[in-house]
């Protein structure tokens, strides 16, 4: 593998200035898909609808998410990570908007349907989000930065939980409920204009030299090249780092929506903590606060720590931190779910998403582009997300279900077999890095990279 190159201190601050703004654009789609999850104690009460009602809705949001990704990602791998994000924030502003003025406007009839188309089409538009940052920024951060990309990219998935979560709380608490979709319009459609003009797809576009990046694709001399969408497919299928790594992540789907679709519900009805102010406001600080800066805290920590050790303890190897994270989410949600204390499961669900976050950074937002490469990373981040999204699909109606039949007992129980599964995946890859094979032998296109080819 090539060692990273030391970038001028002027191409660092252009880097900056075009994966922050991208990240923040991420954050407000967060903001914008989670507000559903905020909403949902609210909409069951409101609408009478129970767990596997909710669920259903959903459930038709995150399948539609799962398979428009893994259209999106050769889509964005063709047109560019720029204009993808482009598409994506202006489509889920629009939805957003619709459904807070439908509700504004006294919606009462055909919730269920109505929310599942509703809901599903700006996943659609979502599903543009997670592709276009790792497409963009792949061109920009060499194999061995990308560590700390991934620690850059929980980062950005943890403060688009501080906006769905904590600051859509304080919306929920303060504001009419409808406020939790149209709010999140403006800032999706104010990060369009923010990336319209400060975004670039490499850094040649920016007025810096492109450069090696130790991927999976710069060893070949058309790297800059856009694949064929035939061949795209037969090197992504054909890689089994890529299948196993998309196994692994069905698996992290599933504890992820898992815990965050259902963790407002299950602190309302099972510990009686409901919604509060932000203290950062000046309003009181609940255990609901705790609970919801505790995803973002936990987002934070769990996507840094793994970025830092993967590159640095482990010489850029993803599978051994995220085999790590696979047995702590194990550890916290067994605590969270035998816990009787309402403080302790508040201060939990923290605990929880510091280790399922740094999963996901880790191989959805740093693997796909180190096995992708430049030439396929939406694609390959596509397929991770899409998988994802698959298993998220479980955990609306058929989660739902089982807990309006086993009750919340059951919860915890139910997700706790995926971080194993994902877990001893990782044993699979345990010395695999897109310098180095695994005991199966990669396709000939995805030979490592090595000096005299650099």
């Amino acid at each position: 593998m090539s060692e990273a190159p030391n970038h001028p201190a002027a191409y660092r601050r252009r880097r900056f200035m075009n994966w922050f703004p991208l990240g923040l654009t991420y954050a407000t789609f967060y903001m914008g898909r989670y507000n559903l999850n905020v909403a949902s104690k609210t909409m069951m009460d409101m609408f009478h609808l129970n767990k596997a009602e909710f669920g259903t809705i959903a459930t038709a949001g995150f399948w539609t998410y799962a398979l428009s990704v893994m259209f999106n990602g050769p889509l964005a791998d063709r047109i560019g990570g720029k204009k993808a994000i482009l598409i994506g924030a202006v489509g889920a502003a629009v939805l957003n908007l619709v459904i807070g003025l439908l509700f504004l406007g006294g919606w009462q009839t055909k919730i269920i349907v109505g929310m599942s188309l509703l809901y599903a089409v700006n996943q659609y538009f979502q599903s543009f989000g997670a592709l276009s940052v790792v497409k963009v920024n792949a061109p920009w951060f060499h194999v061995k930065e990308r560590g700390v990309f991934g620690g850059i990219f929980g980062i950005m998935i943890s403060g688009g939980y501080f906006l769905a979560m904590t600051v859509g709380g304080w919306i929920l608490s303060t504001m009419n409920w409808y406020m939790v979709f149209l709010i999140p319009s403006a800032a999706m459609l104010l990060m369009f204009l923010v990336d319209l003009f400060l975004v670039k797809d490499k850094p040649s576009e920016a007025g810096h030299n492109d450069f090696n990046t130790g991927d999976a694709t710069a060893h070949e001399k058309d790297h800059a090249t856009p694949l064929k969408f035939g061949e795209l497919m037969r090197r992504v299928f054909t890689n089994p780092v890529i299948v196993t790594l998309a196994v692994s992540e069905f698996c992290t789907g599933f504890v992820r929506q898992g815990l965050l679709l259902w963790f407002v519900p299950f602190l309302a009805e099972v510990h009686k903590v409901v919604h509060g102010g932000l203290a950062i406001f000046g309003g009181k600080v609940t255990l609901f606060t705790i609970a919801t800066s505790g995803i973002t805290i936990g987002g934070i920590v769990g996507g840094l720590i793994c970025g830092y050790i993967s590159d640095k303890l482990f010489q850029s190897r993803r599978p051994p931190v995220a085999f790590i994270f696979y047995l702590g989410q194990i550890i916290s949600l067994f605590i969270l779910g035998q816990t009787a204390s309402p403080v302790v499961a508040s201060f939990m669900i923290g605990v929880c998403c510091m280790w399922i976050f740094g999963v996901h950074g880790m191989l959805t937002g740093t693997a796909s582009m180190d096995f992708g490469g430049t030439r396929a990373a939406s694609t390959v981040a596509g397929l991770l997300d899409g998988v994802q999204y698959l298993a998220s699909g479980l955990t609306g109606f058929l989660m739902g279900h089982f807990l309006d039949k086993w009750g919340w007992a059951s919860w915890t129980y139910m997700i706790m077999p995926f971080s194993l599964i994902g877990a001893l995946l990782m044993t699979r890859l345990w010395n695999v890095t897109p310098g180095r094979k695994t005991s199966e032998p990669l396709a000939e296109e995805h030979r490592p990279l090595v000096e005299d080819e650099a």
